[in-house]
């Protein structure tokens, strides 16, 4: 868990309460889910920045402290404002490290140099960066490690082929999809494809002089 942010208890709600949190340098939000009702909270302007800025902030668990209590949540929503695009009000639910929840892991792929098709100048089609997963709250993993070293150009990896980690499973269940593809490289098919007109220049000038010779005759 790589984000903590310092939450204050808002009293009052409503409409004009969240504005008076904004022009105090505040961002509105509420904290629900559980088996506590929902709590109204704000937190410093320069943080949920700081936070969003992070990359580890949207979809993903973070604390939440409170008179240095904390509390595990999941970042449900952000509403930014239309014009500013800064941020007007947050979402978190609560969990534990039991909670089941479903999250994105990016995919960090190894083996490039051990690949056949990498050595035959194959380029690696990227489906999918990030793969969504169910797994308890507690067990988010950092990245899901992808082995491309036995890849050869035309071959494709799918999700049943992957080694998730203990307690992870993918959040798409109805289909086994794809998540990186070996491909020829761009420059080897130009070069095919520059090779093949060559050829066929070369073919038409004795094509047309077969053509005159049988015309003679």
């Amino acid at each position: 868990m790589s984000v903590v942010l310092d939450v204050n208890v808002r009293e009052n709600t409503g409409t004009g309460n969240a504005r008076e949190a904004r022009r105090n340098g505040m961002v509105p939000g509420v904290l629900y889910g559980g088996d506590e009702g929902p709590v109204a909270i704000s937190i410093k302007h320069n943080e949920v920045l700081k936070a969003i800025n992070s990359g580890q902030f949207i979809g993903n668990m973070i604390e939440l402290v409170h008179d240095g209590k904390g509390q595990k949540a999941l970042t449900k929503d952000i509403q930014f404002h239309p014009v500013t695009d800064v941020p007007v009000h947050l979402d978190f639910y609560r969990v534990t490290a039991k909670s089941i929840i479903e999250v994105e892991v990016s995919v960090n792929f190894t083996g490039e140099e051990e690949s056949p098709g990498m050595k035959q100048g194959g380029a690696l089609n990227v489906v999918r960066y990030a793969i969504e997963v169910k797994c308890p709250a507690g067990e988010i993993p950092d990245s899901i490690e992808v082995d491309i070293s036995k890849m050869e150009i035309g071959d494709s990896i799918h999700i049943s082929s992957i080694e998730l980690p203990k307690n992870v499973k993918p959040s798409i269940t109805d289909r086994d999809f794809t998540i990186a593809t070996m491909q020829e490289s761009r420059a080897a098919v130009e070069a095919e494809d520059e090779e093949g007109e060559e050829v066929a220049a070369d073919e038409v000038p004795a094509a047309a002089q077969s053509d005159d010779a049988e015309g003679e005759g």
